[in-house]
């Protein structure tokens, strides 16, 4: 392909949006637009990735780091829109509303008798547990959904120093929305101040902590009060007992009990296909250097960025040409820049480019038979018969 034909443009400074290192190359390269769409350039990379991801072993030749979490493939970096947990001692990984850790059951107690207590103005857990001097872990936080298959009410409990996984619940009840607040008391419960406890018609849920939970600080669904003492079996049961809640970093992994760590990444592929665009912008983030990108032979768009500089005294286009003929009718891909521009412009959007080798015609080596070959990776450059271009290049890619 000629550079012409793609309508590259190259840049020399970063974007103004530049989100990360990678990225601005990619602009300043000329895969993308500033706004991050692809350019001729670029599809013709996402062409070539989704060429390979036909083969085996696909994200080994891409050599970037991948985290796997089940059918899903990701890549961490820091404008990821997902958020994921990580073990770094095992290895396990999940997304972070549904990941699992191994949950501390509080220490055993004594069941002791329910009361009814004054808690003027305490409708949020840390209002409760501050007016009472008790901790959160030792209050049930109370959530109230309607259930949009069958408006059915949904009453979910975790401890208070918990929070709701909402991919967690739908995967037990299905898609919910809040209930209102005539569903609530049409339900028997008080908002701020509600509880399991003598409800009607609704669809009781509790974390599968709370049974280990002894002597909660509960709702009394009574503006105004709360029971202590409140204990799942004696005083509510549930319909439904589950993993309820998400994880956090720093909480002990379910597999080993190391402590996990949160990290934002792009998902690169999952049981429906890849995402090409992502792992373009993966490559670039992994395979770059201060000059520009570096993108590995088994994933380049092109084999070989063919560079043709003008002559004096010798007619360098026309050799460069039959070089562009030979390398293509080889089966080697070319990126042919044989644009009338300076020198150092076309070396600088070599480097920027990134293509595994550099092929150069000059007048200097021409003189004696020979072009200039290059590879993008810090090695130093050689001269060679102009017969044995196809062999060298096939060599290093």
């Amino acid at each position: 392909m000629r550079f012409r034909e793609l309508g590259i443009e190259t840049q020399r400074q970063s974007p103004s949006n530049v989100r990360t290192e990678g990225f601005a190359f990619l602009v300043r390269a000329g895969y993308l637009t500033r706004e991050g769409q692809p350019t001729c350039l670029g599809e013709s990379a996402l062409a070539r990735l989704k060429e390979l991801s036909q083969s085996d072993s696909f994200f080994a030749k891409l050599k970037i780091p991948t985290i796997k979490t089940g059918d899903e493939t990701f890549f961490a970096i820091s404008t990821g829109d997902v958020e994921i947990l990580h073990c770094p001692v095992c290895n396990y990984a999940a997304r972070h509303e549904v990941a699992l850790f191994k949950k501390q059951a509080l220490p055993a107690e004594p069941v002791l008798p329910l009361e009814k207590v004054l808690t003027p103005d305490c409708n949020t857990i840390e209002s409760l547990a501050n007016f009472l001097g008790v901790p959160k872990e030792k209050t049930a936080k109370a959530l109230m959904f309607t259930r949009l298959a069958d408006s059915k009410f949904v009453f979910v409990v975790v401890r208070g120093d918990m929070t709701l996984s909402q991919a967690k619940l739908k995967k037990h009840v299905g898609e919910v929305r809040p209930a209102t607040a005539d569903e609530i008391a049409k339900a028997g419960a008080a908002a701020g101040y509600a509880s399991p406890m003598g409800l009607k018609d609704a669809l009781i849920v509790v974390d599968d902590l709370i049974p280990q939970s002894a002597n909660l600080v509960a709702g009394a669904n009574e503006a105004g009060y709360h029971f202590k003492n409140t204990n799942y079996g004696r005083d509510y049961s549930a319909e439904i007992v589950a993993d309820l809640v998400l994880a956090e970093a720093g909480d002990p992994c379910p597999e080993c009990g190391k402590p996990m760590i949160a990290f934002d990444a792009d998902l690169l592929a999952d049981q429906t296909g890849y995402s090409f665009e992502n792992i373009l912008g993966a490559l670039a983030e992994v395979h770059h250097d201060g000059k520009g990108l570096m993108f590995p032979s088994s994933v380049a768009p092109f084999d070989v960025y063919l560079m043709q500089l003008p002559g004096k005294e010798l007619d360098t286009h026309a050799k460069a040409e039959e070089i562009y003929t030979t390398l293509q009718s080889a089966g080697i891909s070319v990126l042919f820049d044989d644009r009338d521009e300076r020198a150092g412009v076309k070396f600088n959007d070599a480097d920027l480019i990134g293509c595994p080798l550099r092929v150069t015609v000059g007048e200097k080596n021409l003189a004696n038979g020979m072009v200039e070959l290059k590879r993008r990776v810090d090695a130093p450059s050689k001269s060679i018969k102009i017969e044995d271009v196809v062999k060298e290049t096939k060599t290093i890619i």
